[in-house]
């Protein structure tokens, strides 16, 4: 994640929490139907919802321009793709002087699915794919090799119950 999609994020939830009564009953219905399917039609979230298909053409256009739908992905079996072991890498820095480069490079690397910045235990919590231990190694060791970087700590998942980027829009 670059700085300026950290800044986008930070946009996002500032609209979704402080702003999310701007958005009408209409407005929030789309956005459910499209968190989970977005592959909806523009004409079965406007039978959904009770209104016309030009006014939900609208409205999504209008939920696009001001950030709120960011965009539209599918979800890709990872396992199937070869891509067996799922680790959360716990970085130590040396210092926050660094943490565009850091991110940067984040952002950047294939296999680093998600970059957060944390407070607590390290600087930042990175969600990786990779496809076995050699491979993660490769990875490991790429990291900490990045200027800054004092040391990681992994911790594998064994399995995933839950994995979801719908949160609750009320």
């Amino acid at each position: 994640m670059s700085v300026s999609t950290f800044t986008f994020t930070a946009k996002l939830y500032f609209y979704l929490i402080f702003l999310g009564a701007l958005l009408d009953e209409n407005d929030k219905k789309i956005l459910r139907i499209v968190q989970s399917n977005a592959k909806t039609s523009r004409s079965h979230i406007a039978e959904a919802i009770g209104l016309s298909t030009p006014s939900v053409s609208e409205r999504l256009n209008k939920l696009e321009e001001r950030g709120l739908i960011k965009g539209y992905e599918a979800i890709v079996d990872r396992k199937a793709l070869g891509f067996d072991i799922l680790v959360f890498i716990i970085v130590i820095s040396d210092t926050s002087k660094r943490f565009p480069q850091f991110v940067e490079r984040a952002v950047e690397h294939p296999n680093i699915l998600e970059c957060h910045a944390v407070m607590g235990e390290g600087s930042h919590i990175l969600k990786a794919v990779a496809r076995n231990t050699a491979n993660l190694e490769k990875l490991l060791g790429e990291i900490q090799s990045w200027p800054g970087v004092l040391s990681t700590q992994s911790s594998f998942a064994l399995s995933t119950a839950k994995e979801t980027t719908k949160f609750p829009i009320t």
